[in-house]
């Protein structure tokens, strides 16, 4: 890409970040510049981050009606998926399963408990009385 051709597409994502590309000089060396995005990028976010809001919303239904345990909304919340989830805890991707159903969450100890809430980043007393319907997206 030509530095001329680098997008600069201020109206998204100029606001809150910018991208480092690799851009061609006129004599053909290459450099480095800021973008601040563009439309097609923008668009693909949108779609990405509306799909990722969409599981949330049904997780946390499912988390309301105690069909699954406030774990699997912990892990999908932070963007992970269950190989990262069991890299942080040390727990195998099965446990961690067995950790979705509400009636085995609501008996593992702190110990358990405590691997869950530092992967996700939060206190033992915050995942243990954590609340679904605070989170907004």
């Amino acid at each position: 890409m030509k530095n001329e051709d680098v997008p600069q597409d201020l109206k998204h994502l100029n606001t809150f970040t910018k991208e480092l590309i690799y851009a061609t000089k006129s004599d053909g060396s290459y450099n480095t510049l800021l973008s601040s995005g563009w439309n097609v990028k923008y668009s693909a976010l949108e779609l990405v981050w509306g799909d990722i809001y969409e599981t949330l919303r049904d997780i946390k239904e499912q988390v309301n009606k105690d069909e699954v345990s406030p774990i699997l909304f912990l892990m999908k919340w932070r963007l992970m998926d269950i190989q990262t989830l069991s890299s942080y805890t040390g727990f195998w991707r099965w446990t961690i399963k067995r950790h979705f159903k509400p009636n085995v969450y609501k008996k593992l100890s702190d110990k358990i408990l405590l691997r869950y809430a530092n992967s996700f980043q939060i206190s033992l007393e915050e995942l243990k009385n954590i609340n679904i319907n605070d989170f907004h997206f």
